[in-house]
């Protein structure tokens, strides 16, 4: 992953550069599957999943949730911001003026290559549920950091922005809205007592282009406060 790969749409691909801090596990329930179907983990259930007495027919699951600490980079991104629309809509809307913007729809007319992963800030309501609105974060390739081109299409802009501290855990298949909310429900819980982060906000993040059917890797980070 470290290493420069080619990409037949975009050119070289480069990671976003971090430092990996820490490394964890925690193990618990995955959730269990009674009589209605999968349900989510609760006390009643974590009880059942460690050999407890749970609710009759139930049968719950243990699994092992692994994450990691990093300090990753800051610097110039290209940012798209969409509101009043669900997640997976925003981001049909947004990833491709990203991706254009990458590929040349600049004012150099220059395909810089992409940097994965490419993030997307989420809202949080207080059920875990997520805003109409999200935030696409693309990290302007190295070469391009000091004089990146500007955008030709207006609704994407350059920002600054100074490096972050995450937790990150990873989880794969092609991600929609559901999952990041299941999959972030995940890492709260495997951190919980341990660590501090902020609530209203977490990015989610892709390293693979659509047309890749296998082996995708998503992450989740949450920001340590």
């Amino acid at each position: 992953m470290l290493g420069m790969i080619k990409n037949s749409l975009f050119g070289s691909v480069e990671t976003w550069p971090w430092q990996v801090l820490s490394k964890g596990d925690k193990v618990g329930p995955q959730g269990c599957r009674g009589p209605e179907g999968l349900l989510p983990p609760t006390p009643t259930l974590v009880g059942a999943a460690a050999g407890a007495e749970g609710q009759v027919g139930q049968e719950c699951a243990i699994e092992e949730v692994a994450y990691e600490e990093r300090a990753c980079e800051g610097g110039k991104f290209a940012t798209v911001e969409v509101t009043d629309k669900p997640v997976d809509e925003a981001l049909r809307e947004a990833m491709p003026k990203v991706a254009k913007y990458a590929g040349g729809t600049n004012d150099k007319g220059i395909g810089m290559g992409m940097t994965v992963p490419i993030s997307f800030a989420v809202f949080p309501n207080e059920d875990g549920s997520l805003q109409k609105k999200l935030k696409v974060w693309f990290r302007i390739p190295n070469q391009f950091q000091s004089d990146p081109p500007a955008p030709s299409d207006k609704s994407v802009k350059i920002e600054e922005r100074e490096g972050i501290t995450v937790y990150s855990m990873q989880f794969g298949g092609y991600a929609k809205e559901a999952d990041y909310v299941a999959q972030a429900t995940r890492l709260r819980a495997a951190l919980e007592g341990t660590a501090t982060y902020r609530g209203d906000i977490y990015f989610c993040t892709g390293y693979d282009p659509p047309m890749k059917p296998y082996g995708r890797r998503n992450e989740i980070w949450l920001l340590k406060t």
